[in-house]
């Protein structure tokens, strides 16, 4: 992540600075330990007040520190905020590694406003846990991390507190991270099932949703789409609360669609995740539109050239680029040809088996050309023009041309006795329903957008009150007007 968050520090400055020592005196100040006990307090008061928005805060205020983190920053924040005596503090110091005291920040002398808050809070203590795995996870100590990360998710079974979700589900991801960078996902497989019925049982929907991703990318890793798909389908829904877990699980439903053969609807998921992501997700946004540019071409459409220019993603997606030129052109060559070069990206994208599906399509598009530029056409030529490398490309020509004829995708009638292919006329495609199709989907697409900006709207809570009372209000004052006229006229009808 950009260290592009800065905090404001919030210790008054002294009275009368020398001028060369200042910048001196400041630097240990801004020093991240200093940031780390300021999140801190940011948790102990979200805590006690139980907004939840505050430990949001505090959790993106840790990202942003992310790279700046040291092991002694991590082991005077655990000295700062966990009571020594505590079972926490011994297993966490013993995971951090040691570092030399010559190394050591002068950061000993804390300002008076940051006061040890050693309450033994369970957000402060499942917040070292989360602190000390990221912190692992950074410096690739697996090993570590996947000790600190069952411990404290032991620890998370105990608790059932609303102000600790949002840490855990951070939590949870972490713990699936780890497992998934050491190749050993389907390891905690049977606990992550048991966390999201915990989760389910504790009305904890940001965890829900948390780990139903986890569990969807859990079985995707290893090619299990029918398990994904019955866990999907039995999982309870509700309102999506973080717009991260519902773009994941979109891209996870138009992995399962594509692999199903329902394009249209793994189309609409992947199209819908790529949209909804945020502009830094880079990476994601590559995943969901390479997917959608295959599902686009096994529906018989051609992606526009824009798709392949985005910003960022001009080279990650050049392979696809080329893959969808063959498909336009329908040379079966040049398809073997870019599947053959880019065999390795594809295999890595996991999009290899899709591409194989292609084939069809393009033989299906090199013969639609064919019937547009043939009036009539020996089936022998048409083998020759697709270079089918069958045993009887003949047979197997007059076998697609029946096939293509049968679902629509050519207007054209097969001679059996002189071995040929008679194109009929093409007519007008405006006098045919494809304007109107074309249109219907544009409109259905502005009114879907329109529909999702409405539900993504917030409101202050107690909106609906403030509302009656302003209603009330307003009727007050209206008939202080009415009896302030009517006084009025009654003083005009004395007079």
């Amino acid at each position: 992540m950009p260290e592009d968050v800065q905090m404001n520090d919030s210790e008054p400055q002294p009275a009368a600075p020398p001028p060369a020592a200042a910048p001196a005196a400041a630097a240990p100040a801004l020093s991240t330990l200093h940031h780390l006990k300021e999140i801190a307090s940011v948790i102990e008061a979200g805590s006690l007040s139980r907004e939840v928005r505050r430990i949001s805060r505090a959790v993106r205020l840790t990202v942003a520190l992310r790279r700046r983190l040291a092991a002694r920053d991590v082991s005077a924040f655990i000295a700062f905020a966990l009571p020594a005596s505590s079972e926490a503090y011994a297993r966490l110091t013993a995971l951090v590694p040691k570092e030399d005291d010559t190394e050591m920040e002068v950061d000993a002398a804390a300002p008076a406003t940051q006061v040890s808050i050693k309450h033994g809070l369970p957000e402060i203590e499942i917040y070292c846990y989360l602190l000390v795995l990221i912190f692992l996870i950074d410096q690739k100590k697996y090993d570590e991390a996947k000790a600190c990360a069952t411990v404290s998710i032991a620890r998370l079974k105990n608790l059932n507190r609303r102000t600790v979700d949002v840490l855990a589900s951070r939590l949870y991801f972490y713990y699936s991270y780890v497992y998934e960078l050491t190749n050993s996902l389907a390891e905690i497989r049977g606990n992550l099932l048991a966390l999201h019925r915990m989760t389910t049982l504790h009305r904890d929907e940001l965890g829900q949703e948390t780990l139903l991703n986890l569990l969807l990318r859990n079985y995707l890793h290893y090619n299990l789409y029918d398990q994904a798909e019955k866990l999907r389908s039995k999982a309870p829904r509700f309102e999506a609360h973080s717009n991260q877990q519902f773009c994941r699980y979109l891209f996870y439903l138009g992995k399962i669609r594509t692999i199903q053969l329902e394009y249209t609807d793994a189309k609409e998921s992947l199209l819908q995740a790529a949209r909804k992501a945020p502009t830094t997700a880079r990476g994601f946004r590559i995943q969901c539109n390479k997917w959608a540019i295959i599902v686009r071409l096994l529906l018989g459409e051609i992606p526009e050239r824009t798709v392949f220019m985005q910003k960022g993603m001009k080279n990650a997606l050049t392979p696809y680029f080329e893959l969808t030129n063959a498909v336009r052109v329908g040379d079966l060559e040049l398809f073997r040809a870019v599947a053959d070069k880019f065999a390795s990206t594809f295999s890595a994208d996991r999009t290899r088996n899709l591409i194989v599906r292609l084939r069809h399509n393009v033989i299906r598009t090199g013969l639609r050309n064919i019937s547009i530029s043939y009036s009539r056409i020996s089936l022998a030529d048409i083998a020759k023009k697709l270079r089918l490398d069958s045993e009887n490309p003949v047979a197997d020509a007059e076998s697609i041309v029946a096939k293509a004829i049968r679902d629509g995708a050519i207007d054209a009638t097969i001679d059996h006795a002189n071995g040929w292919m008679v194109s009929k006329e093409t007519g007008d495609v405006y006098s045919t329903n494809e304007p109107q199709v074309a249109f219907n989907s544009r409109i259905a697409f502005c009114l879907n957008m329109h529909n999702e900006a409405v539900k993504a709207m917030r409101f202050p809570p107690n909106s609906h009150k403030e509302k009656e009372s302003a209603e009330k209000r307003r009727e007050r004052l209206q008939q202080e007007e009415e009896l302030a006229k009517h006084m009025a006229e009654e003083d005009d009808d004395d007079f």
